[in-house]
C-alpha cells in the first residue's frame, strides 16, 4: 500500500509529519492492505476561514481494488486530531465497502462454469 502525502502552502511538511501520517494510516487500515493500492493524503490549514469545527483539515482517499475510490475528511483544532479523525472514518468506510463486496460475492448467482467445476469435483 502506497501512501502519498500532499500539503497546502500553510502546512510545513517534514519527515516527522510524514512518519506520523504513515503510522496513523497504517494503524487504522493496515489490515486492509491487500485490498488497497494507494492512499492519497491531503493536509491543509483553513484557519483563515475561521471554521467552527477547527481550521485543520485532513482528507484521505483510498484506492480499493474492485471498488470506487473512497474519500473521507475531518476538521479539527489540531492537525494530529484531524489526521486521526480522518483515519478512523476511512477505516469504517473501507470496512463497510469491503463488507458489501463480500456480500455481493456470496449472493451472486452461480455461473455455468461454477456448476461445471462443482460436477467435476464430485
Amino acid at each position: 500500500m502506497q501512501i502519498n502525502i500532499n500539503t497546502d502552502k500553510t502546512i510545513e511538511r517534514h519527515q516527522g509529519l510524514d512518519d506520523h501520517v504513515e503510522s496513523v494510516v497504517n494503524a487504522a487500515i493496515g489490515r486492509f492492505g491487500e485490498h488497497i493500492t494507494r492512499v492519497q493524503v491531503h493536509l491543509s490549514d483553513e484557519n483563515s476561514q475561521k471554521s467552527a469545527d477547527g481550521g485543520n483539515r485532513c482528507m484521505l482517499e483510498a484506492r480499493v481494488t474492485g471498488y470506487q475510490p473512497i474519500a473521507v475528511s475531518d476538521h479539527a483544532a489540531t492537525l494530529h486530531m484531524a489526521i486521526s479523525g480522518a483515519a478512523d472514518k476511512l477505516k469504517r468506510a473501507i470496512d463497510s465497502a469491503l463488507g458489501r463486496l463480500h456480500d455481493k460475492q456470496l449472493h451472486r448467482t452461480p455461473t455455468l462454469a461454477d456448476q461445471t467445476l462443482d460436477e467435476v469435483n464430485e
